[in-house]
């Protein structure tokens, strides 16, 4: 688990003995290409950290698969709504690749919030850059022109042009794949 010791190192003050019990409470679990980690209108019950693979949120609106973020290497994911609200889920998680991941259970870290406050303060950090990535995405997606946002997606986070379909690619980006191929063919 050397790469999720390593994200924990990045932030501060965390103890080694924080780290080495955070650590503990992780299952490793591995997910094939297609296989959910969370569905709709289930509890999330898990925070994921992904050690290898990708993943994408996605939701389904009037028979329109619609994905909202994607998830690689290093990051963690779950349904966040629900993961803090302990409400059924809005989104589905999906692996687009073979991934291996880490879960840890929300009970128990819970728990390591108790016993160790700097998790607890990690856990924070790590909600604050959720909540920026998704406020950047709100922005990306309503301010600025189909050239720029894939511009922008091949300039900031070039894995997901490799991993993901052009259709989850299209729809991240708000945009039909007919759009998308036109930009593509632009640049």
């Amino acid at each position: 688990m050397a790469s999720l010791e390593r994200i924990l190192e990045t932030f501060p003050n965390v103890s080694n003995e924080a780290v080495s019990a955070f650590e503990s409470k992780f299952e490793p679990i591995t997910f094939q290409k297609g296989e959910l980690l969370e569905k709709e209108g289930q509890v999330s019950n898990h925070l994921y950290f992904i050690e290898e693979g990708a993943a994408r949120s996605y939701y389904i609106r009037e028979k329109r698969d619609i994905t909202i973020s994607f998830s690689l290497e290093g990051e963690f994911v779950t349904s966040m709504y629900s993961f803090v609200t302990r409400k059924p889920s809005y989104e589905f998680i999906e692996c687009i690749e073979k991934s291996q991941c880490h879960r840890i259970l929300h009970e128990d870290l819970q728990r390591l919030f108790l016993e160790f406050p700097e998790i607890e303060h990690t856990y924070r950090l790590i909600l604050e850059k959720y909540y920026i990535a998704l406020e950047e995405q709100l922005m990306f997606t309503k301010f600025k022109s189909a050239k720029d946002r894939y511009l922008e997606l091949i300039e900031n986070r070039p894995k997901i042009i490799q991993k993901a379909s052009v259709g989850q690619i299209a729809s991240y980006l708000d945009m039909s794949i007919e759009t998308l191929s036109r930009v593509r063919s632009k640049i």
